[in-house]
């Protein structure tokens, strides 16, 4: 059994969307040094910029999703358990 593309199970996933949150970060991180470096042409600015904005908006994504994650582990950690006070 052929195993599936993880960019076909998702298709807000591209062909260039990043491995994970931490690979998003460190390549946007990279874009920004760049941009700031000065040393990128317009077009290399350009496309640089458009490439973080990808970036961003997946990290975001990511972001909300984990925090979403979050919100449901601490509702069934919060949930009230019968306190037995017997006597040990």
């Amino acid at each position: 059994m052929a195993k599936k593309n993880a960019a076909a199970d998702d298709p807000a996933r591209s062909a260039d969307a990043p491995a994970s949150f931490e690979a998003a970060l460190k390549e946007l991180e990279s874009f920004v040094a760049s941009l700031e470096s000065g040393s990128l042409t317009l077009e290399q600015s350009l496309a640089a910029h458009k490439r973080g904005l990808e970036l961003a908006r997946y990290c975001q994504a990511a972001l909300a999703q984990a925090q979403q994650q979050v919100r449901v582990l601490e509702d069934e950690a919060l949930k009230v358990f019968p306190v037995d006070h017997s006597p040990a």
